[in-house]
């Protein structure tokens, strides 16, 4: 291949695989102006969703040995309002370990409140930390089918995660608000 062809061939295939994501794009800009928890936390509630093409979308904050559902947007109600001990849910557990949960059935993994799942039509999620190493929140993607995520889906997820805790970084210097008061975990001795 000459020189000329196999730029254009790399040109073309770098557009093909790299293209960027009009929904990631918009988030970011969204949480880079984001001046409060309840804008970051619409953003993700408006934008998540479409851009990992789940069922559903849920932002989890973190309040002392709980979790608070402070939004979500899915096909059907999930658990908007609802709080649980971080030691009962997945996203407790996502926060307490600062890691990526991906569960391709919810009756199959021990990290999960099945009774929760089965009043409703999700049978697969993805949760991911925000604020590693110290998360502080967690943000939930859910498929009414059993599926495992491609790895571009959970890096979007991951990545939108990690657009939220720059914006809560951002917002504690600002305000001077510290990342426990920000999120409602006590603050430390």
């Amino acid at each position: 291949m000459d020189g000329r062809r196999e730029s254009s061939y790399l040109s073309t295939m770098a557009e093909a695989h790299f293209r960027p994501d009009p929904g990631m794009a918009l988030a970011t800009v969204s949480l880079e102006t984001a001046a409060s928890l309840e804008e970051i936390v619409s953003v993700l509630r408006r934008t998540g969703r479409e851009i990992v093409g789940s069922d559903g979308i849920a932002v989890v904050l973190r309040e002392g040995d709980a979790v608070h559902y402070a939004a979500e947007d899915a096909i059907e109600p999930l658990w908007r309002g609802s709080r649980f001990p971080l030691t009962d849910c997945i996203s407790g557990w996502c926060i307490l370990n600062g890691q990526t949960a991906i569960v391709p059935d919810i009756e199959s993994d021990p990290r999960l409140p099945r009774a929760a799942y089965r009043m409703t039509s999700m049978r697969s999620l993805v949760m991911v930390p925000i604020g590693v190493p110290d998360p502080v929140a967690a943000l939930g993607a859910y498929w009414c089918a059993s599926v495992i995520p491609d790895d571009a889906t959970v890096c979007r997820l991951e990545a939108l995660a990690q657009q939220a805790a720059a914006a809560l970084a951002r917002m504690r210097l600002l305000t001077g608000v510290t990342g426990s008061q920000a999120s409602g975990k006590p603050a430390g001795p």
